[in-house]
């Protein structure tokens, strides 16, 4: 698969030539038969084994799922965490206040004391991972229905993951991999106790901000900082003053040596999901459907936010991580679909398409296998075009619109109980206690003022998109009730409902009935909508088995067609590692990218009447001074961003990009603004992997954030 890559340096431009990109999720305990030859044609230094083993140490455990879809890396004995800023962010937001604003201002522990807990933060270690395919396919054949192997699969992952966590504290997962062909169960231990130990303002983690994101040229220091701390005696524990900070199995050696275009470089993390084996009809629906609807709504949502953010430092505080959530694909799908009309990745697909055909109907016995596979894509997407704009709508407008909404949602089972003939007041007891226990985190981060409008705006969104046969009652009527006016039906909302305030919801637990829960205005509100979206499903289902089998026997049909290529599965949020080199690239005519940035970059951007450009006084006077320290490269510069041809996507923010001695030498956080379609094609004259250099990130722990401490508990190699 590997390209022979030529390098030829323009000294007087400082340019390289552009290499192609290793395309490529491998499954690391897979190394040692697919591309550990390859690997080390290309420079590495380590073994598989090295890398993935089961009976020793090895590069694996230091790699984690830091919270729920980010990636982290040991870089310390005593389980210092290196990720995002972007992944820390919600973290970081969690633990802010208006008198100690850490998003604003960052945070600095100068000893272990001093380090916060998250409250709800976890992050894991993969222990194993192993081939369970076999098993669960057991039971299904040929001729077993697409609702039958559904149930059959549930049946036996459900057996397998209770014998897999049957008298341990492990948690074990299945994923399907090659669209349901094979199949591997993946081990992992989890920690909670997990604390904020550093992170520099947002003026540094978020330099650029919006405007940069997915960008290149990059200026920005995406990090944070965390540790993991266990019991005494080394196991998973909830937060207690006893804990102690990790005894790490691995932790990564940190390397401040220059780099250069062409030295190799890997990544290993956690890429959430992609869909490189989509076909033509399916990108035809993003482009045309899905893509700007999502947009569409986004767009409604993110005004609304920003314009209360703008008017009070408090509101900005409660939805800085709102807001960043929902931007940054918004941003995505906007760039996706530019980049696949762009990159003609439709046209692609069909030349691959229209040559499968020709295989399958080369051969009788593949004909009659794989013969109408294509056809019945074909059929499905057609089908499934008919509820995508729909679902869009129900999803980003009505059930991730406003928040008052899904929040009177979770009243709805108290209110069942209480509307039982004999109550068991057990069961009301337990529900009003875990409904209690998360009011205060709820009305933390809300204001209702936004959330009102929210409201108005997405119903109205909604309302307009939503196919009139496939409506909510709920939104016909109050359309017709106030003329349109949704404005008018939010402020009767708002002003009516119990779960406006965390006055009147405290109120009604108080002393809750039947009556005052299920006549609630908001929670009649969201079981219509809800079961208006649920009512879409059936009709759905028989096109989305006809789906997944089309998709299933056409990835199996393709690695049966070229039977000595080495396949990857698409990416499911769960271990892989992809390698390449470092470089620059070549974005458009005339347009030749430098495959690094320095702090010269930040001084140039600096804008300080906006946001996003700010650059703290401390950070600017340490810049301007040259006052590098150790960091600096051998030509006086401090680095802050680099490239390399990595292939990554979500999930792998925070992941580590590590040289050929497995040291680790910065961390993956966004793709190019050209590839956007990469998720779904990969270019290889495009695609690049943008990462902040750890040179830059230790700089700005020592320099700007004066913590000497975590910098003597680093691994450093000169």
């Amino acid at each position: 698969m590997k390209k022979v890559l030529v390098f030829i340096f323009v000294l007087a431009l400082g340019f390289q030539s552009r290499v192609k990109a290793d395309e490529g999720m491998w499954v690391p305990m897979f190394l040692k038969q697919l591309n550990i030859k390859d690997m080390q044609k290309q420079g590495f230094k380590l073994s598989a084994e090295d890398i993935y083993s089961i009976n020793k140490a090895s590069l694996k455990d230091a790699i984690i799922i830091f919270g729920g879809g980010c990636t982290g890396e040991i870089v310390s004995p005593e389980g210092l965490i290196f990720t995002n800023h972007h992944c820390g962010y919600g973290s970081i937001q969690k633990v802010s206040t208006i008198e100690h604003d850490y998003l604003s201002d960052g945070f600095w522990s100068k000893s272990k004391d001093e380090e916060i807990a998250i409250d709800g933060l976890t992050v894991k270690f993969m222990k194993s991972m192993s081939d369970v395919t076999a098993q669960m396919l057991k039971g299904i054949s040929e001729t077993t229905t697409e609702s039958e192997r559904a149930e059959i699969l549930a049946k036996n992952e459900k057996a397998l993951l209770d014998e897999a966590t049957k008298g341990n504290h492990y948690q074990a997962i299945i994923r399907n991999f090659f669209a349901g062909n094979e199949f591997y169960m993946v081990v992992y231990e989890i920690f909670t106790d997990i604390r904020l130990v550093g992170t520099p303002p947002e003026a540094v983690g978020k330099f650029g901000a919006d405007t940069d994101n997915w960008m290149w040229p990059r200026h920005t220091g995406d990090f944070s900082i965390f540790r993991v701390y266990t019991a005494p005696d080394g196991t998973p524990a909830t937060y207690s003053k006893e804990n102690v900070p990790m005894k790490s199995k691995w932790h990564l050696p940190i390397s401040i040596k220059d780099t250069k275009p062409g030295d190799f470089a890997f990544i290993m993390g956690n890429p959430g999901s992609t869909q490189r084996y989509l076909t033509s009809y399916g990108i035809d629906l993003a482009i045309n459907e899905s893509n700007p609807t999502i947009v569409k709504i986004r767009t409604v949502k993110l005004d609304i936010m920003r314009e209360f953010m703008d008017s009070d430092p408090k509101i900005r505080l409660q939805y800085a991580s709102k807001f960043a959530g929902i931007a940054n694909y918004w941003k995505y799908f906007q760039g996706q679909t530019k980049a696949l009309k762009a990159n003609k990745v439709a046209d692609v697909k069909r030349q691959i398409e229209a040559e499968f055909q020709a295989w399958a109907d080369a051969d009788q016995t593949r004909k009659a296998k794989y013969g109408t596979v294509l056809a019945d894509y074909q059929e499905a997407y057609k089908a499934i075009k008919e509820f995508t704009k729909s679902n869009v709508y129900f999803t980003e407008a009505v059930l991730r619109g406003s928040e008052m909404m899904p929040f009177a949602g979770r009243f709805a089972q108290l209110g069942t109980l209480l509307a039982q003939d004999t109550v068991d007041q057990v069961k009301v007891d337990a529900a009003i206690a875990k409904l209690r226990a998360g009011i205060a985190n709820h009305f933390k981060d809300y204001n209702k003022e936004l959330d009102q409008k929210l409201f108005a705006e997405t119903m109205r969104l909604a309302y307009w998109g939503i196919a009139s046969d496939k409506l909510p009652s709920t939104m016909t009527n109050h359309a017709k009730k106030f003329e349109g006016d949704f404005s008018a039906w939010a402020d009767e909302m708002y002003s009516n409902s119990s779960f406006s305030s965390i006055e009147k919801v405290n109120a009604l637990l108080d002393n809750p009935t039947a009556d005052k829960i299920n006549k609630d205005c908001a929670v009649k509100t969201w079981n219509n909508l809800f079961e208006s979206y649920r009512a879409l499903q059936p009709k759905a289902k028989p096109i989305s088995e006809k789906l997944a089998k089309a998709e299933r026997l056409y990835v199996a049909g393709l690695r049966e067609k070229d039977p000595n290529k080495k396949y990857y599965p698409d990416a499911n949020f769960t271990m892989r590692l992809t390698y390449g080199k470092i470089g620059g690239y070549r974005a458009a005519d005339a347009v030749d990218y430098k495959f690094y940035t320095t702090t010269e970059g930040v001084l140039e951007k600096e804008d300080a009447t906006n946001p996003e450009f700010v650059v703290p006084a401390k950070l600017k006077e340490l810049i301007l001074k040259k006052d590098f320290g150790q960091y600096a490269n051998s030509k006086g510069e401090m680095p802050v961003g680099f490239l390399s041809d990595n292939d990554i996507t979500g999930g792998n923010s925070g992941s580590p990009i590590m040289n050929a001695k497995g040291e680790l030498i910065g961390l993956a956080f966004d793709g190019n603004w050209e590839a956007m379609s990469g998720d779904i094609s990969f270019d290889k004259n495009l695609q690049k992997t943008i990462n902040v250099d750890i040179r830059y990130v230790l700089f700005i722990i020592e320099k700007l954030g004066g913590a000497q401490n975590i910098i003597n508990e680093l691994t450093i190699v000169k």
